[in-house]
């Protein structure tokens, strides 16, 4: 039964990354970091998008459509605020539909360090033992945005820090990618 499990959590982090399926868009690059909140491996992504970081910020803060345009998240809808915090379910489906990985992810407002504004997710529950998402935007000199995504899953059994970080770039990579392209289609006013 174990090893049924681990098979599933390799599926779902495959299917939740996009990775069995990823065609690469050129400029949007995956990179390995960690996040403050584990010392497991996490995954980035990073591009440059030409819009304005106004109207990215607009994109990442619009967590109620995130199915919509970050693959494959089935369902995204805002289901609390807690002060200037905004609570949101997402839901991957994993196996065909036959199960699901969900979190309920507690968005931070925008915190400016530096010339980069931050936007922190951290899961506040869901079936999954920790996932803690890092959007980061920064004004390049041309005026468009440098998009940064950093983002830690780590499932309930136990998984090889490789695969962990394999499976988190190409998530990060999916998010930063369908960002890109909402926020493009936006900024072209389509």
């Amino acid at each position: 039964m174990k090893s049924f499990h681990v098979l599933s959590l390799v599926t779902l982090l495959a299917v939740a990354s996009g990775n069995a399926l990823a065609s690469s868009p050129t400029d949007v690059t995956r990179y390995d970091t960690r996040l403050p909140q584990s010392d497991r491996p996490a995954g980035g992504a990073r591009c440059v998008v030409s819009a304005s970081p106004e109207l990215v910020k607009a994109v990442v803060q619009d967590y109620g459509h995130y199915a919509g345009y970050i693959k494959p998240f089935e369902k995204s809808r805002v289901v609390g605020k807690s002060g200037d915090k905004t609570d949101v379910y997402l839901e991957v489906p994993i196996l065909k539909g036959a199960a699901k990985i969900w979190a309920v992810v507690r968005f931070d407002p925008p915190k400016k360090i530096g010339d980069t504004e931050v936007i922190t997710g951290n899961m506040i529950k869901g079936n999954v033992k920790q996932m803690h998402g890092v959007w980061k935007l920064r004004r390049t000199p041309d005026n468009d945005t440098e998009l940064k995504f950093e983002f830690l899953i780590v499932p309930n059994v136990p998984v090889p820090d490789s695969l962990l970080s394999s499976e988190a770039r190409g998530a990060a990579f999916k998010a930063v990618s369908g960002l890109k392209g909402e926020a493009l289609k936006r900024a072209a006013g389509t």
